[in-house]
């Protein structure tokens, strides 16, 4: 039964889809928050309806104190629906605020939680190959940025070994040595294929071990490159 598999641009895409849709729908529950919240705001224009209706049925007013009164009653009306205008202001440039606050915060928890899985990953496949550089002429491969000094026939199985990658095959010890020796694969050893696999394992290995591991620090010794509160002997 074949074993089901993942591949990071599946991730990606899923990753950007439940952001996108996280987005829509925090924006499209502000939205309709500030609809709501708007519909049953008061009308700003009901305080001056209210004293214009008050002036209606008090016609009758006549003294210079009750039309006082009514004239304080309409500047005050006025008033209210000017506040109640910067309220409506208020209020909007707040829930657009909010929005952008909430959008970033999904974004940043997003970026989060997937920098969290790449560096598990990370940890649990150890070196991470995010660059291949085989210079034939240095007799070198440069491996992300390190570089790592091979021989001759170290460099030609590596050579052989990218190439079969890139043209996605495997190739077995006999077919290797076919190759390199430029012999049939009938005429070739599985083992002398091996061999020089054991030789670039054994020498690229220990290039690599040295330079993230155990490093060699010049006219004073050997020391592990690495923290030494992970060591734990058991």
């Amino acid at each position: 039964m074949p074993v089901p598999t993942i591949s990071a641009s599946e991730s990606r895409r899923s990753g950007t889809r439940i952001v996108a849709l996280g987005i829509a729908a925090i924006v499209a529950i502000l939205v309709l928050a500030g609809a709501l919240l708007m519909l049953t705001l008061p009308d700003a224009n009901a305080f001056n309806a209210r004293v214009e209706r008050i002036f209606v049925e008090n016609a009758s007013l006549t003294s210079q104190a009750e039309i006082k009164l009514l004239e304080i009653l309409a500047q005050s009306g006025t008033a209210f629906a000017d506040v109640l205008s910067g309220y409506r202001m208020v209020i909007f440039v707040l829930l657009v605020f909010s929005a952008a606050m909430l959008v970033a915060a999904l974004v940043f928890l997003v970026m989060l939680v997937a920098l969290n899985r790449r560096m598990a990953q990370i940890e649990r496949s150890g070196i991470e190959v995010n660059s291949l550089i085989i210079s034939r002429d240095e007799n070198t491969v440069y491996l992300n940025t390190m570089g790592f000094k091979l021989t001759d026939a170290m460099m030609e199985t590596l050579s052989v070994l990218a190439e079969a990658r890139l043209d996605d095959e495997m190739l077995s010890g006999s077919q290797i040595e076919a190759v390199i020796s430029g012999r049939a694969e009938a005429d070739c050893d599985e083992a002398a294929g091996a061999t020089r696999i054991k030789r670039l394992r054994d020498g690229l290995g220990n290039q690599i071990v040295s330079e993230l591991l155990v490093k060699n620090i010049a006219r004073r010794g050997y020391v592990l490159a690495i923290d030494k509160s992970v060591i734990e002997v058991v």
